[in-house]
């Protein structure tokens, strides 16, 4: 579970806020799209979630932890994909993959279990030997996604992931996704692709200059729409009305 309470944030020099007054919260066991135009406010509240940016007032909780008072217990509930999967170049699939294993303390023989489980899903067995640097951008993605998985976290946070992925790898992530919420955790992912929030979400946040402007089902969107709206067109209407 995810709480954002009263979150505003504004950057050091401007007297403009980015993200003004949010609240939000968000259930487990469900995929939540978090739907916005390019600077709406989607990575900074990523962010912000995941303790790479401080919040200017507010505070968030992840799974009752304080990512701001207690961040160490917080950011062992989550992981995050964001969305340059450009990390760790000099390291091997591998090593990378060690790495994550040990800062989430998982024991050696059990980390090795689990890289060989994800590897044969991502279909990147033989390619855990080489450079990061070497892959190529839907490789480095697929990495990213594994190091994110290989702790079973209960909450999952990606910025764009399925950006740069083949039509295959993009499905193994979507069925990933719905695996993780079967087991009663969380997702929650930024997308500018409508098509994939509509056919994978039980809920939508759309976000416009900052606010949240609205939570819930797609359906329950859809509603309040003529018949045969598309979600594009519903997206359009709402997100260019003024936010006060």
């Amino acid at each position: 579970m995810i709480e954002i309470n009263n979150i505003s944030k504004k950057y050091s020099g401007s007297s403009d806020y980015v993200i003004k007054d949010m609240n939000l919260k968000i259930d487990s066991g469900k995929i939540i799209g978090f739907i916005g135009h390019n600077g709406a406010g989607k990575s900074t509240t990523l962010n912000m979630i995941s303790g790479i940016l401080e919040p200017t007032d507010g505070d968030i909780l992840i799974n009752g932890y304080s990512i701001i008072n207690d961040a160490l217990n917080a950011k062992m509930q989550f992981a995050y994909v964001m969305d340059s999967p450009d990390n760790f170049l000099k390291l091997t699939g591998y090593e990378y993959l060690n790495f994550i294993g040990n800062v989430y303390q998982i024991p050696a023989d059990e980390i090795n279990n689990r890289i060989k489980i994800l590897a044969d899903e991502y279909l990147m067995s033989d390619k855990l030997n080489q450079l990061i640097d070497s892959y190529s951008h839907g490789m480095r993605q697929k990495i990213n996604v594994m190091g994110a998985l290989l702790h079973e976290p209960s909450v999952f946070l990606l910025d764009e992931p399925l950006n740069g992925l083949d039509p295959q790898a993009s499905k193994i992530l979507k069925d990933s996704m719905k695996e993780h919420v079967k087991k009663g955790n969380t997702v929650l992912f930024s997308t500018h692709i409508l098509e994939v929030a509509e056919k994978l979400c039980d809920e939508i946040i759309i976000i416009n200059k900052g606010k949240i402007i609205y939570q819930g089902s797609l359906d329950d969107l859809q509603a309040q729409y003529e018949e045969g709206t598309s979600l594009e067109d519903i997206f359009l209407s709402i997100t260019s009305k003024n936010v006060e």
